[in-house]
């Protein structure tokens, strides 16, 4: 076989075999195929999509392409290891508040996340705010700490689904990244390469996501559902909202102290709503009996009491980074400009679109543009104002965090342009949670 025949079969609209799928993702881990014939690959399933099988064969290879963990042989026969994953989306900080939560409730969770895509965010970049903490972790300690701690966060490592890791920064960089079968196989490829026996999805849908309308998320969360149940692994996927940013705050830093107020029970309405549902659907899935409604209210409590923070603590310190900068997030990366961007006029915002805020973000360095950007985690935006609120002319929508004068300026004049739409008249209140999955 050569590549590129297998890219002109996927050009012209053919079903690609699993045998062809194995070897081109084998060849391109080994080095073999080139960054550009990936891309080229890559564009040719943007244009031309993938079947279920395929995209099932194509999450299997890019799991077989290096080794996999077994976390339940560290614990008792019956216990659980559960793991949660989103698809992406603006202000997106659940799994900083999520984890912890629900591993102060005695489920273990570990987890390989990523770093930034397009214009969402990465749970990497964000914990990366915090100096020391580092996530290229051997399996060994991996597993140390799952064990002894019950949480642990990890970055793609050679030995994890490596295949993984090269495509995801490639698809970063080449406009490959709203695909919906690219998706569902990098997210189960590193959900089943971690080991987990349960895997929550939180699947993002709205001008914020990779998926804009309900039935593509749905068909997206059907297909992981289906490719992790065909793995033997316990799932669901809640199908979440993402018009508008999650929460108030969007840039690494900035998104790491709002789940900070979360674990300490201050946190947004929408971005605890969504914390609670999910960590009751893990720790259904998990084996913790109870009916949603108990298990969220279980989840409230801990939130309240203080064990998911100290839960967070031991997790950062396990990882290296300084708790005091968790402890006093004030010592965490600050941006040396911060200035309104104000309403233009009084009314009620009728839209705050969020992909043109992760955009800004992503515009003032708190993202990347080209692979191997540097990563400014103290810039970002913070939002005064979200849909539905009643403002004021001269009132302030967001505040911008900015490390040059020029760039805040232009980041004003977008976030007014293109990301807030001011209405006469309040529009309805929109949904966070569109369906649940199992």
């Amino acid at each position: 076989m050569r590549a590129v025949d297998i890219i002109v079969r996927k050009r012209d609209g053919a079903e690609l075999s699993a045998e062809e799928i194995e070897f081109f993702i084998e060849g391109y881990t080994k080095g073999a195929i080139p960054d550009y014939q990936a891309a080229a690959w890559a564009m040719a399933i943007y244009f031309q999509g993938m079947s279920d099988a395929e995209a099932t064969a194509l999450t299997l290879a890019i799991l077989h392409s290096g080794q996999q963990m077994n976390p339940r042989a560290l614990f008792p026969p019956g216990a659980k290891v559960v793991d949660k994953h989103s698809t992406g989306g603006v202000g997106d900080k659940t799994t900083l508040a999520l984890a912890p939560l629900v591993a102060s409730l005695g489920l273990p969770v570990g987890k390989l996340s990523g770093r930034g895509l397009g214009f969402s965010g990465g749970t990497i970049d964000k914990l990366e705010s915090v100096a020391g903490f580092h996530v290229d972790i051997p399996t060994e300690q991996f597993e140390r700490q799952l064990r002894e701690i019950g949480l642990v966060i990890g970055g793609q490592t050679a030995e994890l689904a490596p295949a993984d890791g090269k495509l995801y920064a490639l698809r970063d960089v080449t406009g490959t990244v709203p695909v919906l079968p690219l998706i569902a196989s990098s997210v189960m490829s590193k959900k089943l390469a971690s080991g987990a026996d349960a895997i929550v999805l939180d699947v993002k849908v709205g001008h914020g996501a990779f998926m804009h309308d309900l039935e593509e998320a749905t068909h997206l969360a059907r297909l992981m559902v289906e490719i992790g149940r065909s793995a033997g692994r316990q799932m669901a996927a809640v199908i979440s909202a993402m018009d508008q940013p999650l929460g108030r705050t969007v840039g690494n830093a900035l998104e790491l102290k709002e789940a900070i107020d979360t674990l300490h029970d201050r946190g947004p309405a929408d971005f605890s709503q969504l914390v609670i549902t999910l960590a009751a659907e893990m720790l259904r899935l998990g084996g913790r009996p109870g009916t949603r409604e108990e298990l969220q209210a279980l989840a409230r409590i801990q939130l309240a009491n203080g064990r998911a923070w100290e839960k967070f603590r031991q997790f950062i310190a396990a990882q290296g980074g300084d708790v005091a900068m968790i402890d006093d997030p004030e010592l965490l990366p600050a941006a040396p400009l911060v200035e309104p961007a104000l309403a233009p006029g009084s009314g009620y915002v009728a839209e705050l679109r969020a992909d043109q805020v992760g955009l800004i973000s992503v515009a003032l360095g708190g993202g990347r543009q080209k692979k191997g950007d540097l990563i400014d985690h103290a810039v970002g935006v913070v939002l005064e104002a979200k849909v539905g609120d009643a403002v004021e002319a001269g009132q302030p929508l967001c505040w911008i965090h900015a490390n040059d004068g020029a760039r805040l300026a232009e980041a004003r004049r977008r976030l007014l342009l293109s990301a807030y739409r001011i209405s006469e008249t309040p529009p309805p209140a929109p949904p966070l949670i569109h369906k649940i999955i199992e």
